[in-house]
């Protein structure tokens, strides 16, 4: 290789590299809906011992319901990469597949709800309202 190659590969390196950290510092991390969710529950609505061991308690039974409903998910994608497998196009097998990933993931998302409101319902007045406000915000982050 010649040293007129190797400055050429080095320069277009530096510039990729200043590319990726321009683009870093230019563009502002946007924690996810669901994180400032979280975040408001355990820092921003000063629960009562009561209410913070109430609220361990639905995340640990939601986490149990959740990671079981994922792991349906996780199934239903596997049986759909197979009936794609073997029908190569949009079969009864496909169809069948994607119509138990819909149903899986629309039971993901009642849970989710309803861990939602068992939440709220942990709240005083005050802080409910503050709860009502953070939910609608994380509900329509990706409509603005």
């Amino acid at each position: 290789m010649s040293s007129r190659t190797i400055v050429l590969v080095l320069a277009v390196f530096v510039a990729a590299l200043a590319g990726v950290l321009a683009g870093r510092s230019l563009v502002r991390r946007v924690p996810p809906p669901s994180a400032e969710l979280h975040a408001l529950l355990h820092h921003g609505l000063d629960l009562d011992a009561t209410q913070k061991t109430q609220l361990s308690d639905l995340e640990s039974r939601f986490g149990t319901v959740r990671k079981s409903l994922e792991l349906r998910l996780r199934a239903d994608n596997a049986r759909l990469a197979a009936a794609i497998q073997a029908e190569h196009g949009d079969g009864p097998q496909v169809r069948a597949a994607v119509d138990r990933t819909h149903q899986d993931m629309g039971e993901l998302q009642k849970a989710t709800l309803a861990h939602v409101f068992a939440m709220r319902q942990i709240l005083r007045p005050d802080q409910a309202e503050k709860f009502d406000r953070a939910v609608v915000k994380a509900l329509t982050a990706d409509a603005r």
